[in-house]
């Protein structure tokens, strides 16, 4: 129940902001509407909607049905049909990702990590038969094998708080989004990726931002003066994969059951809201001494 209430009010302190703000930007089209109250809140719809990623129930349907309407009828005592509540979880997509993006990234530590992972939205078998995402989605190759749905790249650091996070078709290069001026803007120091994004232009234009690209090397690439700082670093980028598995396995992000698009994108965010408020992350510790040893050859 702790989680419950800690969930909801820090929602609920956002909404409290958020949908003022919402309203004085919003431009009318000239047609009266019905300031009609709803039956429940857009706290409580968004709260819910993260409450599923945090349990271990499959559907969403099943948590919603025989457990929310069941079990926690003191913290939600008015809700609505299963229906009408796929209905109101959609069209909440909005504070859902504002919330996301400016109340649960970490904050940069001097040192990133960055990977993509796939999310797969259908069986390779059925690519043809998809009409979900027909148009949408694209067939992407990982490390895995062929996949057909989206990239979601994600930027943390050593904490396992993430930085930020960028959805992408399959077939995207992974270097992509490092262009964009907006993913990395706040990040400074030290940045470790896998060899997928080795690029020479990539890592001199990160330079002179004051950001230094960290990658390891091909077999047929020569090799490299490193710090022995950024060798044992770049060694602890599987954290980075720790936390996709997470998202994967214990968030939910990735699933086959999606309905459209819309549903797609509140099933991911709401898994990695879920993660921000994660008690446990998974985090390197690394700390640097400093030792008179070497003075003596000096």
């Amino acid at each position: 129940m702790d989680k419950i209430t800690t969930i909801f009010c820090d929602i609920d302190d956002f909404c409290q902001v958020f949908e003022p703000a919402l309203q004085k930007r919003t431009i009318s089209g000239g047609k009266k509407k019905r300031n009609r109250s709803f039956k429940m809140s857009t706290s409580e719809i968004l709260t819910i909607t993260v409450l599923f990623h945090t349990s271990n129930i499959r559907t969403f349907k099943h948590f919603y049905l025989f457990y929310v309407q069941k079990h926690l009828t003191d913290e939600f005592p008015e809700t609505v049909s299963y229906n009408r509540f796929v209905e109101l979880m959609q069209s909440n997509m909005l504070p859902l990702i504002v919330f996301m993006k400016t109340c649960c990234l970490g904050k940069c530590t001097g040192i990133s990590f960055i990977d993509s992972t796939p999310l797969r939205v259908c069986d390779k078998k059925r690519i043809k038969n998809n009409k979900v995402f027909k148009g949408i989605a694209t067939t992407g190759k990982s490390t895995m094998g062929w996949f057909h749905g989206f990239k979601l790249h994600l930027l943390v650091n050593d904490k396992g708080d993430i930085l930020n996070f960028i959805i992408t078709q399959a077939n995207v290069d992974d270097r992509t989004p490092i262009k964009e001026d907006n993913f990395l803007k706040k990040i400074v120091g030290s940045l470790y990726a896998d060899k997928g994004y080795i690029s020479k232009e990539i890592t001199q234009l990160l330079f002179e931002d004051g950001l230094h690209l960290v990658t390891g090397i091909k077999n047929n690439m020569k090799n490299v003066l490193m710090t022995m700082r950024d060798k044992i670093l770049l060694r602890k980028r599987s954290i980075i994969e720790t936390i996709n598995d997470q998202l994967k396995n214990i968030a939910q992000a990735e699933h086959s059951r999606h309905r459209s698009f819309s549903n797609f994108i509140t099933n991911l965010v709401a898994s990695l809201i879920a993660y921000s408020f994660q008690e446990k992350k998974p985090s390197i510790k690394f700390e640097t001494e400093s030792t008179a040893q070497l003075a003596l050859f000096c």
